[in-house]
């Protein structure tokens, strides 16, 4: 029961510190030009805060289910209150991550008739 806990605690830092380090790159990389490697560091963070929000939902819920296997009442409820706890919101942010990190394009506009400086605006139609 302790190794799972100890595995599970370690994954979480584990994906916290990828979640991080991803940050510091994307903080890098906002004092450079924008080029292809921002959507794969937006890509990469959305990925890991979805391994993490998977993590901190599904492990207590297995270390639960172990331990009423292991007919550890008092840990099996433990746990799967810690489970429910966590769980909710954690699923909630890794639902948020999930989705497209990066804003559809916007909408193409029909160039209409513009004014120029200096001169008359002659439009066709009035």
């Amino acid at each position: 029961m302790g190794l799972l806990v100890l595995l599970w605690v370690g994954g979480l830092l584990a994906l916290g510190w990828w979640l991080f380090t991803i940050g510091m790159e994307q903080w890098a990389a906002s004092y450079s030009p924008g080029d292809a490697g921002s959507a794969d560091l937006g890509r990469r963070a959305s990925d890991a805060a979805v391994f993490l929000g998977l993590l901190a939902a599904g492990g207590p819920l297995l270390i639960a289910l172990v331990a009423s296997e292991m007919r550890l009442r008092r840990t099996a409820i433990g746990f799967l209150v810690l489970a429910v706890a966590v769980g909710v919101p954690a699923l909630a942010l890794g639902a948020v991550a999930y989705r497209d990190p990066s804003p559809p394009p916007p909408a193409t506009t029909v160039p209409g008739c513009r004014e120029l400086s200096g001169g008359d605006t002659r439009c066709p139609g009035g």
